[in-house]
């Protein structure tokens, strides 16, 4: 009998300690998120379509006349670990051998948020994120590339969140010889 009662004496003990330990460890509070990790949530709020209007600056030729809308993609995928972004002339087909299509993909990775920009001139530019002054944007500064430059490469972008229904990117394109160009997207959600 005095074993019996010492075996539940003593299962009884280890639920209590195991239900302590729980409950001390619901207590904790979260880890504050780091501002790769806030800015990798609200880009993740930007998830659907977009369309909207371009400006590019300097203004070129072989623009010239083509004012239709940019169509943006932008989905969570792998589980939230990665968002896809993807650009094109609204209303014209997927086919990669006639139209620019090129896609980014934004990702964390030692509590930085990166992104690479898999362009239609052929290199993957990585860029890494940093919160702006005043927490509406997120600047995406660049720091390697592989592939060539020969027809230049993208080198900056920044989105700013406007409000759940409109959002603006800018992108900074270096063309050979360090000639910037800037586009300017400004995109209204479409679903």
């Amino acid at each position: 009998m005095k074993s019996q009662r010492f075996v539940i004496l003593t299962m009884l003990l280890a639920f209590s300690a195991l239900a302590f330990a729980q409950s001390h460890d619901m207590q904790k509070p979260a880890a504050p998120k780091s501002d790769a990790q806030i800015s990798f949530s609200t880009m993740k709020t930007l998830a659907g379509e977009w369309e909207g209007a371009v400006t590019v600056d300097p203004p070129q030729p072989q623009w010239k006349g083509n004012d239709k809308p940019l169509h943006v993609t932008m989905r969570v995928t792998s589980r939230g670990n990665a968002i896809v972004h993807e650009l094109q002339e609204a209303d014209t087909p997927l086919d990669p051998a006639k139209y620019d299509h090129p896609v980014t993909m934004l990702y964390m990775a030692n509590d930085q948020l990166n992104l690479v920009h898999y362009c239609d001139a052929g290199n993957r530019p990585r860029m890494v994120a940093r919160k702006s002054a005043d927490g509406k944007s997120i600047e995406f500064d660049f720091a390697d590339i592989s592939g060539g430059t020969e027809y230049g490469h993208m080198h900056h972008a920044v989105f700013t969140s406007i409000d759940a229904n409109h959002h603006s990117e800018d992108w900074t394109y270096m063309m050979p010889g360090d000639k910037p160009i800037h586009a300017h997207f400004d995109l209204k959600r479409v679903q």
